[in-house]
């Protein structure tokens, strides 16, 4: 039997969210791109509530959170509710590496895996490709003195969507004059370039394209700004991505309607999928679900005040996703005896969770929190759970989709109904005309629980440049760990009474938000010394396996 008979063909499934065959641009039978102009002939069609599914802080246990999205998906869909869910792409990078497959798990999962997991519809390769034309126009004009930049101050390296330690700096262009003027770079990992942030955050090829021309790539030697527009690259680059701003159509396992558009980190960048996907799922779902990358003071924090503020979205929920397994880890448990019962560390470890509701509460939504049950969860640890959150006030569900699919998460998904009657008043932290030291003292006193926030004189420096450039008025988007709340991955729960250090500060101009760098960021992860690739292996009839 082909793994693939239970899915309808993507014609079937479009229909069902409301899009018609003319609209579509199939890739095979079971995954399709959607056209812009269906988006356009949208745009004034009322809004559903839109659910912002986010997480505790990760730990190498893993939290579940697309698994849970997913299922509440198709929870809300077997309960009679029309959803739509958006999520964003897996990178190469997690598929061989740490991760394998990024598609969600167990019975709640997007299909077809394989391809989705892969090449998929060719956005990331476009993306890739984009980018690296833009770095090859750099090297072109300094070869050719048609552009006078200090060559220190470039910092628009090359992607691959691949983990490779090996290329994270490297000197180009040896080999004599005829190669060019030898120089540091290097490589990110694609899901980190700018262009992926801009490809999510832009609603049309017109913002596009320019978003691309106000891409910083340097300074010239009198200390001016050189951007994409002085290279004259913008148009084709655009035209590189021509495809890829159309959303993309799949499927859960229950044969429910799914966009998947878009993957920029969230630590480095917004960490959600496109604002065209998500404005497409509110459009044509009573109830839209996305999600945010990493823990709520990272992905979901960028959501609100980079991603909703700039699309004009109105958030009506968050599910916050944790599990007894993480919350022991937080309170000190190892990691090898995540599945032996330990009250006192869950008990220590809910500080994690209590803090990360609270944070929900500083942007004026309401919340869920989903428990992701493991069968190593025993009876007295649910009990305890249960009543931690009771006592809190805090509303809860426990989430069965790995095991059950839509059917274990039926509670959740009327739970997630119930919380959002009424009109959603959700907002952002903090006002566009405050001090980039305001933002980033607001977040990281509000949300993360630092006490004070430390600048490097680089940092300083960074800031002065950024006035000048009369670019104080963009929202900051923090690069910190993902491991903590605060910018040390060692401290765990909810650590307190801590210093923030901002290390420096970039300029994505052409996304439109500044990055403050705490900590040190990997921005081209390393392979780990058993990488997921040793699992994957294809059969003579062109089956994968081991990649789920």
């Amino acid at each position: 039997m082909s793994k693939h008979a239970n899915l309808k063909d993507i014609v079937a499934v479009a229909k069902s969210a409301g899009i018609s065959e003319k609209h579509l641009s199939k890739y095979g039978d079971y995954k399709a791109k959607i056209s812009l102009e269906f988006v356009e002939e949208l745009k004034n069609e009322k809004d559903g509530k839109l659910i912002l599914v986010s997480a505790i802080t990760p730990t190498p246990a893993g939290e579940g959170k697309t698994t849970t999205s997913i299922g509440l998906h198709d929870g809300l869909r077997k309960s009679g509710h029309k959803s739509i869910l958006a999520l964003r792409e897996p990178s190469l990078g997690p598929v061989f590496g740490m991760k394998g497959g990024a598609t969600g798990g167990g019975k709640a999962q997007i299909a077809p895996m394989e391809d989705i997991n892969l090449h998929f519809t060719g956005d990331i390769p476009a993306v890739e490709r984009a980018h690296n034309l833009i770095a090859a126009a750099v090297d072109n004009e300094i070869h050719w003195g048609k552009i006078k930049i200090d060559s220190r101050t470039i910092h628009w390296k090359r992607v691959m969507d691949m983990n490779e330690r090996a290329l994270r700096d490297i000197v180009i262009s040896l080999g004599g004059t005829k190669n060019g003027y030898p120089r540091e770079t290097g490589f990110d990992i694609t899901a980190a370039s700018e262009i992926m942030a801009i490809l999510c955050l832009s609603e049309n090829y017109t913002e596009l394209k320019n978003r691309i021309e106000n891409i910083l790539i340097g300074l010239d030697q009198d200390k001016n700004p050189i951007f994409a527009r002085d290279l004259n690259v913008a148009g084709a680059a655009t035209a590189l991505l021509k495809d890829a701003l159309k959303p993309n159509i799949v499927q859960t396992l229950e044969n429910n309607p799914v966009l998947i558009h878009g993957g920029p980190f969230a630590n480095i960048a917004q960490g959600a999928n496109s604002i065209i996907a998500t404005r497409l799922a509110m459009k044509l779902g009573d109830y839209a679900i996305t999600e945010a990358g990493f823990a709520f003071e990272l992905g979901a924090e960028k959501f609100f005040d980079i991603v909703a503020r700039k699309a004009g979205f109105t958030v009506s929920a968050v599910v916050l996703v944790a599990t007894a397994r993480a919350l022991k880890y937080h309170g000190g448990a190892e990691l090898k005896k995540l599945n032996e019962e330990n009250i006192d560390a869950l008990i220590k470890g809910f500080s994690n969770l209590e803090k990360h509701y609270e944070n929900i509460l500083h942007f004026g939504t309401k919340a869920v929190v989903a428990i992701n049950k493991f069968t190593g969860d025993t009876e007295k640890e649910i009990e305890t759970l249960s009543c931690l959150l009771k006592d809190r006030g805090i509303p809860f569900s426990y989430s069965e989709a790995w095991e059950k699919g839509g059917a274990g998460t039926i509670d959740l998904a009327e739970k997630v109904v119930s919380v959002t009657s009424g009109t959603p008043k959700s907002h952002p932290l903090y006002q566009l005309d405050a001090s980039i030291e305001d933002k980033i003292s607001t977040i990281a006193g509000k949300l993360y629980g630092a006490k004070k926030v430390d600048y490097h004189p680089k940092a300083l420096k960074d800031i002065e440049l950024i006035k000048k450039l009369g670019l104080e008025k963009l929202p900051v988007c923090i690069a910190k760990t993902q491991n903590s709340l605060s910018d040390n991955p060692k401290l765990l729960g909810r650590p307190k009474d801590f210093l923030v250090t901002v290390r420096e500060i970039e300029i994505a101009s052409g996304a439109g938000f500044l990055v403050p760098i705490t900590g040190d960021i990997m921005r081209m992860p390393g392979l780990p010394s058993n990488p997921a690739y040793k699992k994957i292996d294809i059969d003579g009839k062109g089956n994968i396996t081991g990649m789920f």
